[in-house]
């Protein structure tokens, strides 16, 4: 009797670690930036996958998707913006798009590009409305503004899965003044960032995002600068070009290593090239911290997985197999 009841007991065990796998293992997050597609519906184009037509965030779900990433520019429709006067990847275009997302069922990721335009690590350029601000005036700009996105999505009932307070900043943000040649200023400038997503959820993770997929050296010499100044985040996020950030590689190792210092969890936020490889690799990343990976703009840029036609293309097939493989729980 005593024996039968031990076999129970590890039964029980073994069938929590199962479902504790299972539970794990579905939280991987296999997504895609598609900031685009408004700006692409509006030009007349229709998705299709095998002749049949549909919502892309739809074919992008059935193809093992769960997690749409979207920018937002403070005041894109300004002259010097993204989008003159039509104002694409403005609050109230990210709102519609919220709303697509979770009704499909899916998650998404906010990206913060705090400036009316491109925010890389090439254009840093402060939003026209902030450019007479003084410092102390501009920090709480970027607050404000954060807050007012936000607040705007909760009452939506749309709000973020996870937020990212700036893009590709190891150059920093909102030039000059948040270069990385002024850390301490850098660092401001996020905590205030910070604050405004902590203002409207205490919960949502926060992601702070570096283009160094294969370059560690930086990567950790900018990190730890972050933490070292008290900047809280909970997400590493990295981009992963091999024109500029090296080979396979370089990204294994760098992901690896970053993976045994920090606490924070991965992922390879951007990427195009290599589609099968990087996943694997950040899925196999040591330690469980690499929680998942986004394809850049797959719509129509780069190597795209559907044609500038909007027909899908055979590199969307890979997408089912590495679901299959990384995001499915086990059964």
């Amino acid at each position: 009797m005593k024996k039968l009841f031990l076999l129970q007991v590890v039964f029980v065990f073994l069938s929590t670690l199962s479902v504790n796998a299972q539970v794990k293992h579905k939280e991987n997050i296999l997504g895609a930036d598609i900031s685009f597609l408004p700006e692409l519906e509006a030009r007349g184009i229709v998705f299709s996958d095998q002749g049949v037509s549909k919502d892309a965030i739809l074919l992008l779900k059935e193809k093992g998707f769960n997690y749409i990433r979207l920018r937002i520019f403070v005041n894109p429709a300004a002259d010097s913006g993204y989008s003159p006067k039509k104002g694409f990847c403005d609050l109230a275009h990210t709102m519609t798009m919220a709303k697509r997302i979770k009704d499909a069922g899916m998650k998404f990721l906010l990206d913060f590009h705090y400036s009316d335009n491109w925010a890389d690590p090439g254009h840093q350029i402060k939003p026209s409305a902030w450019e007479k601000m003084s410092f102390n005036e501009m920090k709480q700009a970027l607050k404000n503004h954060t807050v007012e996105v936000l607040t705007a999505l909760k009452k939506q009932n749309t709000f973020p899965d996870m937020i990212q307070v700036g893009n590709e900043i190891n150059h920093g943000i909102v030039w000059p003044e948040g270069s990385n040649a002024n850390m301490d200023q850098l660092t401001d400038l996020l905590k205030e960032g910070v604050a405004g997503v902590r203002a409207v959820s205490k919960s949502v993770p926060i992601m702070m995002h570096l283009a160094c997929g294969g370059q560690n050296e930086e990567s950790l010499k900018f990190l730890d600068q972050l933490i070292a100044k008290k900047v809280s985040f909970d997400v590493i996020g990295q981009s992963y070009y091999p024109q500029w950030h090296g080979t396979l590689t370089d990204l294994k190792n760098n992901l690896t290593d970053l993976a045994k210092r920090y606490h924070q969890e991965i992922i390879v936020v951007e990427y195009t090239a290599f589609k099968k490889e990087v996943n694997d690799i950040a899925f196999e990343v040591q330690g469980k911290k690499m929680k998942g990976t986004f394809i850049w703009e797959p719509l129509n840029t780069w190597e795209r997985i559907f044609e500038k036609d909007g027909k899908s293309n055979a590199l969307i097939n890979l997408y089912p197999e590495i679901a299959k493989k990384w995001i499915e729980p086990i059964h």
